[in-house]
């Protein structure tokens, strides 16, 4: 019988699951070549942005306040960078948490991933072909 994981209840649970995933992404092969190829993210910087973004839909803390599809405009990515982000983020949940927060997380990050993927299409005419 698989061990009992908690739920995602506090800021170091946040910062467990967001240091979680980017350590996944960074040994992505699809991922990592845009993190940290393309986009050569800075690491110190983007990763208190990301508790504060996950600890703001997560636990209603409100402390971020960005505008985060901006940013991915120039990216050189698609669907399939999407589905691996999404694949990676809920393998992390599972690994990690249970329960209705977590399940929010996946809830959350799909319909992320699906808005930015669709507004991403309309940057390219031809992808609509």
């Amino acid at each position: 019988m698989p061990a009992t994981r908690p739920d995602i209840q506090s800021e170091a649970d946040i910062r467990l699951l967001v240091d979680t995933f980017y350590d996944k992404v960074n040994q992505d092969a699809l991922l990592s070549l845009v993190f940290n190829g393309f986009a050569q993210v800075d690491w110190a910087r983007h990763l208190p942005v990301m508790y504060d973004f996950w600890s703001s839909i997560l636990l209603g803390s409100a402390r971020y306040h960005g505008r985060p599809f901006p940013k991915h405009m120039p990216l050189p990515i698609d669907a399939t960078h999407f589905q691996r982000w999404l694949e990676l983020f809920e393998a992390t949940l599972d690994e990690r948490f249970s329960g209705p927060k977590a399940d929010e997380a996946k809830v959350r990050a799909l319909n992320i991933a699906t808005m930015f993927e669709f507004r991403l299409r309309k940057r390219d005419p031809l992808s609509l072909v």
